[in-house]
């Protein structure tokens, strides 16, 4: 019995800990050289689950230790447990309905999405295009637009809070998640499923443990007939345990607020279907208030705020960052040593992997090209396969990438006739494009095996050489198998490997067959967006002008869709390989209307149209003051030589005190040297350069524009990396939006006149006690730890200003520890705390609260004797009362702004914003506010004014300011 082991998951978890130490390896070098993501490697090391046999294979080849007693200690480990591996402990105990069916599940789930398709990665032997989850997780960046930030004006307000996904997602309940096609949406929500099911989940989601996830693409569901009830959610999607589902079983895991439903895909729902999607949901939010939601689509699909009255968080993918990519191409071609076959070929793959690493970073269209995975990946394939020789443009990119995967393997690996069929690269795009117009055409992105078979066969009498070799059914096969464009999810499934293919390919069909009134009529439908630049592309120099044409005609007749169909007009000509002057013309005249963008959304949706748009955009010169920031804005999100370019002349008609911030927060996708000395280094000397830090570049840079007075870091740095570059006797504005390896702040005493700090996300610091005797006078504070004290405030004898977006530890506000010389206090909604004893305050001057005050609360704000200036959202005004010295009011409303009440609460309002994004009303009523004498307006995102005329047009000033009619 000498081989029994006491614990053996705590031996060897104790045994890899001690390997790493004596190789001398960090987590991340680990990481690295295993390939595996840092959940797997860290949950191993630490003995919270029982590894994977892969697993242990690439830690013990990392660490160069015999594998095979680590296994031995495995298979102890899991006889031990009495649980399969993909099961742990820590899930906790509760009374399951059925258990054993919950746990097939549940193993399930992890088995069905632990693997993803790597395109090009090794597709002449598809069982090897496969890659682990482990290995392929790949944890990007999401955005999110702050809630309640204190103040309406965009320009004291931070445009959007960057922070990894899992760091994104922890304090949200409910997430609408945007992303471009191949941003990697659908893999994030594979990672939540499968992590969820084998409680792998990180620290940063610790409250997401103990989920059990519904995986419900809508790609699917939707051809089905009525979205399902959760009793069918399994059946809905194959799940071959759905049978055996005891009754009411996922109802009850719902209903106890332990369901993550992860819906996939709501762009891919017809438009007129939509908001019977939105019903669906809202019916199963109403009955499961406790369940998480993951819900994703593509930006353009559902308007901003769509499902802002239920809650939802709205997230959206970042483009990967050139470190993003980085870590992608040393993933993907680890993979492809995995499967190679030979030693040649492995170091082949070792010197293309150095010298794509080089090309990425270099050649500035090729880093935009590879920020997204899809692309990553097609790029890397493309490299391999042409031997490090890469084409330039994204219609180059799809038409060598078809090439690579229907010809160009198979017939470089001699595998001749698979399957006793062999089909040349035209006869396959010819079947290709059958199967993708017709999804588009029936606006689906799957389809029946039985739907595809009837078109391969209709196709056949007119292909003989096609036709000779076999049936539709061992062509459609052959295809499926062999042409790495198409998958079969199911037995009865078929579809595309990726959107763009689809789209490229049916956009090709479209204009074989003529049907440009088909595209035009359903150009105003994002589905058909990508669908209609391809075709622009296909055609010829005649027939791109002639749909071009048709996009303006039917744009200029249908005030609806006017904008939308011109500027994808004007997107469209950077497609067009050639194009009548006239029709160019035509175009850009159209879409000078709809310029310059007038607010960050605006930029937003011009930037996913691509570079045409930056032909349209005009220079400072002759730009409004609203106009300017965000043209930048827009050209920064294009990205690439030609935005550079635009910049660069921009920049040398600006004066030092009009430059816009936008061109100092987001400037990690261009060289950041070249940047920083060509773009920031003219404004270097103004009052103040209010510079973001987001990438090692952008850090390294910083030593061409010193001194710093003020700077806001967003990345993960550390105390040595943030004060490299700053001058202490300069440096007064200091944030750290990304302070994970923070363990303490003395580090801040190296700043003697910084006046203000903010902090976020600083998950291992636990007080402030560093920063006494500081002068600081604002200080922030986010995302921090819910054990952190602050009773080191007081302390801060200077300090005015205090914002908390935090978890604070009191009930109520009197326990805060703040000094009592406060004259600006902002609270976010899950501070947890409520405004009793904001009276306290007696300096008050300025107030922001996201959380409703009760009556009496109400009352002690409106005992401040000097607040003037109130921002509050999620209130009730019919529990306010009179509050007779405040001047500046700003409301954020989720519902009715009760603006009626206004007059008589604030009697001696002199300025008024409201933001008017969530209300959920297509009208809004400003009339009440007349009775206010000399009163002045901003109001945001109003759909649809009334009253405006009680007011002189210089009293009222709106965001995004309206065009002219044409």
């Amino acid at each position: 019995m000498g081989d029994v082991h006491e614990d053996p998951l705590a031996e060897l978890a104790q045994r890899l800990r001690t390997l790493r130490a004596q190789r001398g390896l960090q987590m991340g070098g680990l990481q690295q050289r295993t390939g595996l993501g840092r959940t797997t490697v860290s949950q191993a090391l630490n003995g919270q689950v029982v590894p994977t046999e892969a697993t242990l294979v690439a830690l013990a080849k990392a660490l160069g230790t015999d594998v095979e007693p680590m296994l031995a200690l495995r298979e102890a480990a899991w006889r031990q447990s009495d649980v399969s591996p993909v099961r742990v402990a820590r899930r906790p105990v509760r009374p399951k309905v059925e258990p054993s069916f919950e746990e097939r599940y549940l193993n399930y789930v992890a088995e069905r999405h632990s693997q993803l398709t790597v395109v090009g990665l090794d597709l002449s032997r598809p069982e090897r295009a496969r890659w682990p989850l482990d290995a392929a997780y790949l944890s990007l960046e999401l955005a999110e637009r702050p809630e309640g930030w204190p103040g309406g004006e965009e320009a004291d307000r931070p445009s959007i809070v960057v922070k990894r996904a899992e760091h994104a997602l922890a304090n949200c309940r409910r997430v609408l998640l945007r992303g471009l096609a191949g941003s990697g949406k659908t893999t994030l929500l594979q990672w939540l499923a499968v992590a969820s099911a084998r409680d792998e989940l990180p620290e940063e989601l610790a409250d997401w443990r103990g989920q059990i996830p519904f995986v419900l693409p809508l790609r699917t569901l939707v051809r089905r007939g009525p979205l399902p009830e959760p009793h069918d959610f399994l059946s809905a999607v194959g799940t071959p345990l759905a049978a055996s589902q005891p009754d009411g079983w996922a109802d009850n895991v719902l209903d106890r607020g332990e369901a993550l439903v992860l819906v996939d895909g709501i762009d891919e729902v017809p438009q007129e279907h939509r908001g019977a999607t939105r019903d669906w949901l809202e019916r199963l939010l109403a009955a499961y208030k406790g369940a998480r939601f993951v819900v994703t689509t593509r930006p353009s699909a559902v308007p901003e705020g769509w499902l802002a009255s239920s809650h939802f968080t709205e997230l959206t993918v970042r483009p990967m960052s050139a470190t993003d990519t980085g870590v992608f191409v040393s993933r993907w071609h680890t993979a492809a040593r995995h499967s190679a076959a030979t030693d040649p070929e492995r170091s082949q793959l070792h010197d293309l992997e150095a010298t794509l690493q080089v090309t990425v970073r270099a050649q500035r269209d090729l880093a935009q090209l590879s920020s997204t995975p899809l692309m990553c990946a097609l790029i890397c394939a493309l490299h391999r396969d042409r031997r490090g020789h890469l084409p330039h443009s994204r219609m180059e990119l799809y038409g060598a990438a078809l090439s690579m995967l229907l010809v160009r393997r198979d017939l470089e690996r001699s595998i001749d006739v698979p399957e006793g069929i062999e089909l040349t690269e035209h006869q396959s795009i010819q079947l290709l494009q059958r199967l993708a117009y017709w999804l588009i055409r029936n606006r689906q992105t799957e389809m029946d095996r039985a739907t595809a078979l009837a078109l391969v066969d209709d196709a056949l009498p007119a292909m003989q050489a096609v036709a000779e070799q076999g049936t539709a059914d061992q062509v459609l096969t052959h295809v499926v198998g062999r042409s790495g464009l198409l998958r079969q999810p199911t037995a009865d499934t078929i579809d595309f490997v990726h959107r763009t293919f689809q789209d490229y390919l049916g956009a090709k069909a479209a204009i074989e067959a003529h049907d440009f009134p088909l595209l035009v009529n359903n150009a105003h439908d994002d589905q058909w967006e990508d669908v209609i630049r391809m075709a622009v592309a296909h055609a010829r120099p005649a027939e791109s002008a002639d749909l071009l044409r048709r996009l303006v005609e039917r744009g200029d007749t249908e005030g609806e869709h006017r904008g939308r169909l011109h500027l994808l007009a004007a997107a469209s000509l950077h497609y067009a390989t050639e194009i009548e002057p006239s029709v160019r013309e035509l175009v850009e005249q159209r879409a000078r209307v709809l310029m310059p963008p007038r607010s960050r959304e605006e930029a937003e949706t011009l930037a996913a149209l691509g570079p045409g748009i930056l032909d349209l955009l005009p220079g400072p010169q002759d730009l409004e003051d609203d106009e300017v920031g965000p043209v930048v804005k827009t050209a920064i999100a294009i990205g690439g030589d030609h935005a550079y370019a635009f910049l660069h002349r921009f920049v040398q008609s600006v004066s030092p005190d009009s430059a816009p911030y936008e061109l100092f927060e987001s400037w990690e996708s261009f060289n950041a040297d070249e940047y920083a000395h060509e773009i920031l280094m003219p404004f270097k000397d103004r009052d103040r350069l209010p510079l973001e830090i987001k990438t090692g570049d952008q850090r390294n840079a910083l030593r061409l524009l010193k001194p710093i007075t003020d700077i806001t870091f967003r990345g993960e740095f550390t105390k040595d990396e943030i004060i490299k570059h700053l001058s202490p006797e300069h440096t007064k504005r200091l944030r750290i939006y990304s302070g994970q390896q923070l363990t303490d702040l003395k580090f801040i005493h190296r700043f003697p006149i910084l006046t203000e700090l903010g902090l976020s996300q600083c998950t291992q610091l636990r007080h402030i006690e560093d920063l006494a005797g500081l002068p600081l006078s604002t200080l922030i504070l986010m995302y921090l730890p819910d054990e952190f004290s602050f009773n080191a405030l007081v302390s801060l004898a200077g300090l005015t200003n205090l914002s908390l977006y935090t978890r604070l530890p009191g009930e109520s506000l009197a326990e805060l520890p703040a000094p009592e010389t406060l004259t600006s206090i902002a609270l976010s909604s899950w501070t947890n705390t409520r405004l009793a004893g904001i009276s306290r305050w007696k300096q008050l001057q300025e107030l922001t609260t996201n959380t409703a005050p009760d009556g009496e609360e109400w009352r002690e704000i409106s005992a401040l004797p000097h607040l003037a200036e109130l921002c509050i959202s999620d209130y009730d005004l019919d529990r306010a009362v009179p509050i007779r010295s405040v001047t500046y009011l700003r409301l954020l409303p989720s519902s009715n702004p009760q603006l009626d009440l206004v007059p008589d609460l604030f009697p001696n309002l002199k300025r008024f914003f409201i933001n008017c994004r969530e209300t959920g009303s297509d009208t809004t009523d400003i009339t009440p506010l007349s009775r206010i004498e000399g009163l002045n307006l901003s109001i945001s995102y109003a759909n649809n004014l009334t009253g405006l005329e009680r007011f002189a047009p210089d009293a009222v000033e709106l965001y995004p300011r309206p065009r002219a009619s044409t």
